[in-house]
């Protein structure tokens, strides 16, 4: 790392914070090197500097329960199947504390699970704001307990659609290539062998379209951004993705087409499987029938 700028040294040691956090703390007086405060981000690390990073305690937040309309589309005395619109945050973050899922459903549902603390109460697994569909919810720590093993296990049915770029030679495959921050911009996601976690992602083709596919995917795990990073990997970047795909849109998507369709697991106290599956939003088929003619 030696010669290296001092605010991607630390973005490489402290993959869990954004660069931008990282410039924060350095120009808040919270980094110094070899003992002295430096605010220069700019500063390139020498071989020999003892770095030293003072991490705040983070606020105390109040989320605040919103009445805004959701589509739960199951419920009981422990879980929440909601079909979550394109363009809702799922919880609040740092400069979004508001209108997000979480808030509706603290709304809506007085008793959450408290394992992944106030800011995500009751979420056990996330899909991106742009991306629509199904979502589990844990009302208590039992069902959270459950949800999370059987994620880890690999157990649960989660199938998304998506409109992907370019013809495939084949009818179905899978793509088994680990997943991390990308080196050159970290606000993204890409395949890499760098502090990255194993990724695997099932994909079938439902209609061919010429340049453009419209695909299953299944996921065996859950990376941030998996299905959008590994489609792109092999050249079927997703339609309407500009963070992935090209900058460009087409047929007038405002972001990607992928649609969190069906989601399948076992209920925590019952041990019952069951599933569920939902309808593509109207801009999904607006494009799909665009394509079919």
């Amino acid at each position: 790392m030696k010669g290296t700028r001092l605010d991607m040294v630390l973005s490489l040691t402290f993959e869990n914070f954004s660069r931008n956090s990282l410039q924060k703390l350095i120009e808040n007086g919270n980094v110094s090197i070899n003992n002295l405060i430096c605010k220069t981000k700019k500063y390139k690390v020498k071989s020999d500097d003892e770095i030293t990073v003072v991490i705040p305690e983070p606020e105390e937040l109040n989320i605040i329960a919103e009445d805004i309309p959701i589509n739960i589309v199951y419920e009981d005395e422990d879980i929440l199947v909601v079909n979550k619109e394109k363009g809702m945050v799922v919880h609040p973050a740092v400069g979004n504390y508001t209108g997000t899922l979480v808030n509706a459903i603290m709304f809506h549902c007085k008793n959450l699970s408290s394992i992944n603390g106030t800011i995500r109460p009751g979420i056990v697994h996330r899909i991106d704001k742009d991306t629509s569909g199904l979502l589990m919810v844990a009302k208590n720590d039992m069902a959270h307990k459950s949800l999370a093993e059987q994620l880890a296990q690999h157990s649960i049915t989660r199938a998304y659609h998506a409109i992907v770029y370019n013809n495939f030679n084949n009818d179905e495959g899978t793509i088994n290539e680990p997943i991390g921050r990308d080196p050159k911009n970290r606000l993204k996601q890409a395949v890499t062998s760098f502090n990255s976690k194993e990724a695997i992602t099932h994909y079938k083709v439902l209609e061919r379209f010429g340049n453009f596919t419209y695909i299953e995917a299944r996921l065996e795990t859950g990376r941030t951004h998996q299905i959008r990073v590994h489609m792109a990997y092999i050249n079927h970047p997703l339609l309407g993705d500009k963070v992935y795909g090209p900058k460009k849109t087409v047929f007038g998507a405002e972001s990607q087409m992928l649609h969190a369709k069906l989601l399948g697991f076992k209920h925590p106290r019952t041990g019952e499987y069951m599933e569920w599956s939902s309808d593509l939003p109207d801009d999904f088929k607006r494009i799909l029938n665009i394509l079919r003619k």
